[in-house]
């Protein structure tokens, strides 16, 4: 009895095969990317810190409750929009001659010098992280138009829409330069510590 060749497999092709899978596979799948809050930090300074008034920060702090600190008083959060435009509204040392605040010597001395710290524990929930931050940012908001009004007759978020806007028909350079006016008025600095 002879023996039969065992049939072979054309091996040739195997590697394209692998090829196009390795392809296929590279091309259609997705990969997924970190998404985060979209705050712009400030640059690195090598100099010395300024020596700030403990007057001049306002402190929240956050706890894993969800309960609220605001200047060592419990506070809702609905109620922190308020709280942080008196503060930043304040102009405590008179320097601030567009300041509407109660111009309380104990607050902020003015908008450029108030500073917003923000303290949360690691168990506090990602929404009432949030919330507590949008309120913040709309105490910043509502001077901000405020003050754009008083000085051009629109509001912040109007102009800044212009400004983004192509079809606007205005000079952008001299809005935006109308929006930094505001934004050195009402800096917003607000500084978050976990």
């Amino acid at each position: 009895m002879s023996k039969r060749a065992a049939p072979e497999v054309n091996a040739g092709s195997m590697a394209d095969i692998a090829f196009l899978l390795l392809i296929f596979f590279l091309v259609t799948t997705t990969i997924e990317v970190d998404s985060g809050l979209n705050r712009k930090l400030p640059p690195i300074e090598e100099t010395e810190p300024p020596i700030i008034k403990q007057k001049n920060i306002f402190t929240v702090l956050l706890n894993g409750n969800d309960q609220l600190l605001v200047e060592d008083e419990i506070m809702e959060v609905k109620d922190l929009r308020e709280a942080a435009i008196a503060f930043l509204d304040n102009g405590g040392d008179g320097s601030c001659d567009f300041c509407k605040g109660k111009r309380d010597p104990e607050s902020s001395d003015n908008p450029s010098k108030a500073i917003i710290s923000l303290k949360n524990e690691r168990e506090t929930t990602y929404k009432t992280y949030i919330a507590v931050q949008n309120e913040l940012v709309a105490a910043y908001n509502v001077l901000r138009n405020k003050r754009a009004e008083a000085l051009y007759g629109k509001t912040f978020t109007e102009m800044e829409a212009n400004v983004n806007d192509v079809n606007w028909p205005g000079n952008k350079e001299r809005l935006k330069d109308q929006l930094e006016k505001i934004k050195l008025d009402y800096p917003q600095k607000l500084s978050e510590v976990q």
